[in-house]
């Protein structure tokens, strides 16, 4: 990993709410509101940014972990924005905090777990998972 990953760092990204982020199971819709996999996606996505400046070439990141509370409904049109917070480095786990806001209302939070491997070792734990 390269040198400079601080605590405390944040990185944010930005979504509006569609149809297809919608809660639904095997194509049948539950309601039309953000659905908490649609957040789990974002949380790791802004999570995944404090990452990527840091990754060397021969680097990832593999999810180790997310907990997430999802706290409040957003509707369509919503503007979503997804702030990730570095809280630790522990060896090779990143862990960051996150909050989904919703323009009104914290909409989620939760904490993602990121680990910092070599990209053969990914590569080689896939395959020794393959039937």
């Amino acid at each position: 990993m390269k040198p400079g990953m601080e605590v405390g760092q944040k990185a944010t990204i930005t979504a509006t709410v569609t149809p297809d982020m919608f809660a639904q199971f095997e194509g049948k819709l539950v309601h039309p509101a953000y659905s908490t996999v649609s957040m789990v996606y974002h949380m790791e996505w802004a999570a995944r940014q404090i990452i990527l400046p840091y990754l060397e070439e021969h680097e990832e990141g593999i999810g180790g972990g997310i907990a997430a509370k999802h706290m409040a409904p957003t509707p369509e049109g919503a503007e979503l924005k997804v702030t990730a917070t570095l809280r630790e480095v522990k060896g090779k786990a990143v862990i960051c905090d996150v909050i989904v806001y919703n323009g009104k209302a914290v909409a989620g939070e939760g904490e993602v777990t990121q680990y910092i491997l070599p990209r053969a070792a990914i590569a080689q734990k896939i395959e020794e998972m393959k039937v």
